[in-house]
């Protein structure tokens, strides 16, 4: 296991160096720059200014260098300042991640307390009405996006009900009531779009198993059909669905903008989108590394649960 676990993390080494110099040309394709950008703020200087401002910045060296200048602090942990603050990027980051990370988990625990058991119900009774419930509930889920869903549950709440939920961000460990009510309705948009694709891969996986020899086995030594679907079919059927969790947990951190947006949440997502606008390229190239080595985190962990639930799978 362990030697595995040396192997992967070693292999991804080639994947993170390829992101970092994708992103670091994407953002310097982007027309304009960090000077621009502050021009548009209000201001104005000629060509000796403009170019004296990028050398300060250091923005004008050549493209190798400044890539070379940035990987080696990077695989330090250092990522920079902001051009625009000139703020240490990594603090930052973390700050912005503690609010993306709780709502990706509060919006797993939500979609796995839905979708697990609507996908066992609806394979176990295939084709009658629970089933086509289940299927229904996964069809809208899936068809409507997360800002009209966000949209309309304000709506909701603020005509029908009259109360309207907090907006922006309290510390758990300083007010967990606030930050609660303030996540609570972001992770259940998230959470529901999530259970409406784990649900239909849940009922397709246990559609499979429930076919397979061993079940049809178990049945015929007189086993109760509770054990043998908690016991026997769904540890296998949920393979497939701990991969697109793990898959998912890693987009959620940098692909909740809109939803961050919408309820004013200084997470990731709104980092990388300001990052984006003002040009500041040490604070997108260093939340997009870190969203990089949470995904190869995340899937490595995926990988390593399998064993877990299938004890016939090894790791050499």
């Amino acid at each position: 296991m362990t030697e595995y676990i040396i192997r992967r993390l070693l292999s991804a080494i080639p994947s993170l160096v390829l992101v970092s110099i994708i992103i670091f040309s994407l953002v310097r394709l982007v027309p304009g720059d960090v000077v621009m950008a502050r021009l548009a703020e209000g201001g104005y200087a000629d060509e000796e200014q403009l170019a004296a401002m990028r050398a300060e910045l250091g923005i004008d060296r050549p493209f190798v260098t400044q890539y070379v200048d940035w990987g080696s602090k990077a695989i330090r942990g250092d990522f920079g300042e902001s051009l625009w603050d000139g703020k240490p990027v990594l603090p930052t980051i973390v700050q912005r991640m503690r609010v993306s990370i709780q709502i990706a988990i509060m919006a797993i625990i939500i979609s796995v307390g839905i979708a697990i058991p609507m996908g066992v119900i609806s394979a176990v009774k295939q084709d009658t009405l629970p089933d086509y419930g289940a299927r229904l509930f996964a069809i809208i889920g899936l068809s409507m996006p997360d800002f009209w869903l966000a949209t309309m549950l304000l709506l909701a709440l603020t005509l029908w009900i009259g109360w309207l939920p907090e907006f922006g961000y309290f510390p758990l460990w300083e007010d967990p009531s606030r930050n609660l009510q303030a996540l609570i309705f972001p992770a259940l948009i998230v959470g529901y779009r999530l259970s409406a694709t784990a649900s239909r891969m849940t009922r397709s996986s246990m559609l499979e198993v429930l076919r397979e020899d061993y079940v049809r086995t178990a049945r015929s030594k007189g086993l109760q059909e509770r054990t043998i679907i908690v016991r026997h079919a769904l540890k296998n059927a949920l393979i497939p669905v701990i991969t697109i969790f793990g898959g998912l947990l890693s987009f959620m951190l940098g692909g909740l903008v809109v939803i961050e947006t919408i309820f004013a949440l200084p997470g990731m997502g709104r980092l990388a989108l300001n990052a984006v606008l003002l040009r500041d390229y040490p604070v997108l190239q260093g939340t997009v590394m870190v969203m990089a080595v949470i995904f190869v985190t995340a899937n490595l962990i995926v990988d390593l649960s399998y064993a877990v639930i299938d004890p016939r799978i090894r790791y050499q």
